[in-house]
């Protein structure tokens, strides 16, 4: 396994995930949205102010993660529109502000508020981490099924070379 994980393309800004980051990662994702959801569910609002709560963290999830998928394609050199990547910003700042609009002009308790921002904020770092190591995952398991085909079989050129 060392020589293989030695024949993949290193590149300083990925690692491949541990088993603990992942997990935590999905714990983060699940526990801050369930949280928040329940929440929701139990609160005593009208129908309008839960679905605009509802509406919120599902544009936000998506919102964090397109920008998650921006960021890192900037990073591995793939283009990216800049009125797309400013977007991406604008939509995760929206649903923050949009948040603190809606709690500070709700009448809850402050420990309910404070409740609804981090159980948001543990959503949107949960949607991130596990986007980051979907794609992390994904680069090393096709970088590593290349490296073992290569190793396994040598081209053309290495076996004419052999020959001789």
């Amino acid at each position: 396994q060392k020589k293989i994980e030695r024949l993949i393309p290193m590149n300083p800004y990925i690692n491949k995930p541990s088993s603990a980051f992942i997990a935590a990662s999905w714990i983060a994702l699940l526990t801050g949205a369930v949280a928040y959801l329940i929440g929701l569910f139990n609160a005593k609002m009208l129908l309008n102010e839960k679905g605009f709560y509802f509406i919120l963290i599902l544009y936000g999830l998506f919102s964090a993660v397109s920008l998650q998928k921006v960021i890192r394609d900037k990073l591995e050199g793939q283009f990216v529109t800049s009125i797309y990547f400013a977007l991406c910003w604008f939509s995760v700042m929206i649903c923050i502000v949009l948040l603190a609009i809606g709690l500070w002009n709700a009448p809850l308790q402050l420990s309910e508020k404070g409740f609804y921002v981090m159980a948001f904020l543990l959503s949107l770092f949960g949607a991130v981490a596990v986007q980051k190591n979907i794609r992390d995952l994904d680069y090393f398991q096709t970088h590593i099924e290349q490296s073992s085909l290569t190793t396994e079989q040598p081209s053309q050129q290495e076996k004419e070379k052999n020959d001789l």
